[in-house]
C-alpha cells in the first residue's frame, strides 16, 4: 500500500467509515490493436462467452476479450452504433442509424445474418430489458422508442407501435420493474417510460448538468448515473424522486457511463475515465484516470472486474487547424482496465 493510501486508510477508520478512495485503484492494463476499417461506437461485453461486439460503422467486429483475437465481422451495415444480444433466443441486434434506419439480427453463434427489422432513422442506443422480455432501442431523428420481442421474425417481422419521447434520445437503461430511463440530449432530461403503459410518465431535468448522453443505472435501480456534456458533469439522479443528488466533474466529450460493484465511470473523448463512489451517503469523485484520447464509450466485464474502451490512434492536426484529430488508419484498439 502506498503512503498516500495508507494516510487515508488511517484517517478513514478514525472517523469510522472507509471511503472509496482507500480501495484498490484503476489503472490500465493493456492495450489491444485490433485494426480494421471504420469508425467505432458502443462497446458491448458478452461476459459469459468472454467476447466484445464493437460496430464499426459498416460492419460490427467480434473480438475475444482476454486475447483481443478477431473473432468474426457481421456486415450489412450503413452507420452501425449498438448491440444488445439476447442468449436465450441465440440472437443479437445492431442498430444501424444509416438511411431509413434499421435494426439488424444475427445469430450469436455463427454470427450469420438473419435479417433486417425496418426501423427509424438515427437508431441508435439499445438494450435488453429481462424484466420485460423486450428490446429497445431509440431514435435520435425520430425521438421515440421502439420495442420489440427477440423472437420477432427477422425478415417479415415489425417492431411494436413507437413511443414518443417528446425529444432527442440518446441513451437509455431499465429498472427491472418495468420503467426504462431515457436520456433526451435537446431537452436537458430524463423521460421516463413505463412500459406496460407505453407511455412517458414522467420528465426529470439533470440541470446543472446539460447535453445527457450516456446513462446506466446501479444494480438496485435507485441511481441513475447521467454523463452530461455541456458542462461536462456526472449527474446521480434518484429513481425514487427525480431529483438530482449529485453533480460531478468528469471529462470532456462524454459518451459512456456505467455502474458497477457499488461504484460508477464516466469515459470521455478527452482520455478520461472518472469514478465515482459513495461514502456516507455522499456521492465522490474517487479517481480520474488517464486512458487514450478518443476513448469515449465503454463497458465492463463482471465476471472479470475489467472495463474496455474502444479507441483509435490519432493524428495531430496541423498548426493553426482547427478541428477533431483523424483516426490514422488501421490503428483501432481496446483499452483494458482493471484493478
Amino acid at each position: 500500500m502506498r503512503n498516500t493510501e495508507r494516510i487515508v486508510l488511517a484517517l478513514s477508520l478514525l472517523a469510522g467509515t472507509l471511503p472509496v478512495l482507500a480501495q484498490t485503484a484503476w489503472k490500465v492494463e493493456k492495450t489491444m490493436h485490433i485494426g480494421g476499417t471504420g469508425g467505432f461506437d458502443y462497446i458491448t461485453v458478452d461476459s459469459a462467452s468472454h467476447r466484445l461486439f464493437v460496430p464499426r460503422s459498416t460492419h460490427t467486429q467480434v473480438i475475444d476479450a482476454d486475447s483481443g483475437k478477431l473473432l468474426g465481422d457481421i456486415p450489412g451495415q450503413k452507420t452501425s452504433h449498438g448491440v444488445a444480444f439476447v442468449p436465450e433466443a441465440n440472437r443479437g441486434f445492431i442498430t444501424d442509424g444509416g438511411g431509413d434506419g434499421a435494426i439488424l439480427v444475427f445469430d450469436l453463434k455463427t454470427y450469420a445474418v438473419l435479417g433486417k427489422l425496418a426501423a427509424q432513422p438515427d437508431a441508435d442506443g439499445i438494450i435488453y430489458d429481462r424484466a420485460t422480455g423486450l428490446v429497445l432501442a431509440v431514435s435520435g431523428d425520430k425521438g421515440v422508442l421502439m420495442t420489440f420481442k427477440p423472437t420477432i421474425d427477422p425478415t417479415s417481422g415489425k417492431i411494436d407501435a413507437t413511443i414518443d419521447l417528446g425529444g432527442a434520445p440518446e441513451f437509455l437503461a431499465t429498472d427491472g420493474n418495468g420503467k426504462a430511463y431515457i436520456n433526451l440530449q435537446d431537452k436537458n432530461e430524463v423521460a421516463v417510460v413505463d412500459l406496460k403503459a407505453r407511455k412517458v410518465v414522467a420528465r426529470w431535468p439533470v440541470a446543472p448538468g446539460g447535453a445527457p448522453v450516456g446513462m446506466s443505472i446501479d444494480g438496485k435501480g435507485k441511481h441513475l448515473f447521467i454523463g452530461c456534456r455541456k458542462p461536462a458533469k456526472m449527474i446521480v439522479l434518484s429513481t425514487e424522486t427525480g431529483k438530482v443528488v449529485a453533480d460531478l466533474p468528469i471529462g470532456e466529450g462524454v459518451d459512456a457511463t456505467k455502474a458497477y460493484g457499488g461504484q460508477a465511470f464516466a469515459s470521455a473523448r478527452d482520455g478520461s475515465l472518472t469514478v465515482v463512489g459513495e461514502v456516507s451517503g455522499k456521492f465522490v469523485v474517487a479517481q480520474s484516470l488517464k486512458t487514450a484520447y478518443g476513448a469515449k464509450t465503454m463497458d465492463v466485464d463482471p465476471a472479470t472486474h475489467r472495463i474496455y474502451l474502444p479507441t483509435a490512434e490519432f493524428e495531430q492536426p496541423a498548426a493553426g487547424t482547427s478541428g477533431r484529430p483523424k483516426a490514422k488508419p488501421d490503428s483501432f484498439e481496446i483499452i483494458v482496465v482493471s484493478r
